[in-house]
Parts: C-alpha cells; sequence; structure tokens
C-alpha cells in the first residue's frame, strides 16, 4: 500500500543534538530540491509540520523521499 501523507519519525538524541526525519510521499518527493538543503520556508511549503527550531541537516542521495532534521 503505497504512502500517501507526510510520516514523521520519533526523536531521537545523541550529546549535541535532537534528530528526527520525516517520510515524505512520492508527490512531493519529487518536489525536494537535489542542489541544496531545504530551509524552514521550503519545508513547510511542502507541507511539513514541526515546531520551530529544526534545520534540514543532510541530503542522502539514495533516498531523498527522507528529510533529515536536528536542533
Amino acid at each position: 500500500m503505497p504512502i500517501e501523507e507526510i510520516q514523521y519519525s520519533d526523536k531521537y538524541y545523541d550529546d549535541v543534538f535532537e534528530y528526527r526525519h520525516v517520510i515524505l510521499p512520492p508527490d512531493l518527493a519529487k518536489l525536494v530540491p537535489k542542489t541544496h538543503l531545504m530551509t524552514e520556508t521550503e519545508w513547510r511549503n511542502l507541507g511539513v509540520q514541526q515546531s520551530p527550531g529544526w534545520v534540514m541537516y543532510m541530503l542522502h542521495a539514495p533516498e531523498p523521499h527522507v528529510l533529515l532534521f536536528r536542533r
């Protein structure tokens, strides 16, 4: 069954940051830029909803539909 909505991971931690990943459905995943990390405005415009302070910190080319955030 295809994923039709944005999925949010539980938060996870190390000694410095709090992390989470967000999985986009295919129709939104194709809108993720391949050339830069998205700003908060860009990922919010895709429909990602999370509290302020989260920053996209990495592009993972094999899985561009998974957005990686930390704060």
